[in-house]
């Protein structure tokens, strides 16, 4: 019987490697492949406004799109002095997807102002499984921290620079990426899915 395929919703392949040694540490043997094994099946919107609906919305239309299960996750950064922003809109919280500096020195500027005891912030990530047939499993990773006053440390992306998690001295972008997969709000949510993975896909113990 041939190994079955599973689809994650993304172009990153360091995402791909991640959920592979993820799956393979909780004895799953299946097939694993990013989005971009299918480049005819366009990029989803990101219009839900929580980080499930969003890894919702990515993993049914590639699910629907290619009858294969599909994974996918959306993250971001929630400061509590801020009511959980920026949220979903992390990516593009200085007006524009994806550009890390702005929105980093956008956030570092509105918090300025904010003493290191009410700076508490965490890393979320929600990640879904769907399937052809409509099936749909979500699970949820948080790495809390507290925010510097100024990034340090070169690794990562995002806003690693500046979040130093609760019992750290370091930010995450200061650690090795061993030391960072270990305690992500994304590999925690992928570890979670793990077992769903298996039971939806009748994989055995």
């Amino acid at each position: 019987m041939s190994t079955q395929r599973l689809i994650l919703a993304t172009r990153n392949a360091h995402k791909v490697t991640e959920l592979e040694a993820i799956l393979a540490d909780a004895g799953i043997d299946l097939e694993l492949v990013g989005a971009d094994a299918y480049p005819e099946v366009p990029d989803v919107k990101e219009t839900g406004v929580t980080f499930a609906e969003n890894a919702l919305l990515k993993a049914h239309a590639l699910a629907q799109a290619t009858k294969l299960p599909a994974v996918a996750d959306d993250s971001g950064l929630c400061v509590d002095v801020l009511g959980g922003a920026p949220g979903i809109f992390s990516a593009r919280w200085a007006g524009r997807h994806g550009e890390d500096r702005a929105n980093l020195e956008l956030l570092l500027a509105q918090l300025s102002d904010i003493d290191t005891p009410h700076r508490a912030a965490h890393f979320e990530c929600a990640a879904a499984l769907a399937l052809p047939d409509g099936t749909e499993r979500v699970v949820a990773g948080q790495l809390r921290g507290t925010l510097r006053h100024a990034p340090a440390g070169s690794g990562g992306f995002g806003y690693d620079p500046i979040l130093q998690p609760d019992g750290e001295t370091r930010t995450c972008a200061e650690l090795s990426a061993e030391e960072k997969n270990a305690i992500s709000h994304r590999g925690k949510a992928f570890r979670a899915l793990a077992p769903l993975v298996r039971e939806a896909l009748g994989l055995g113990c």
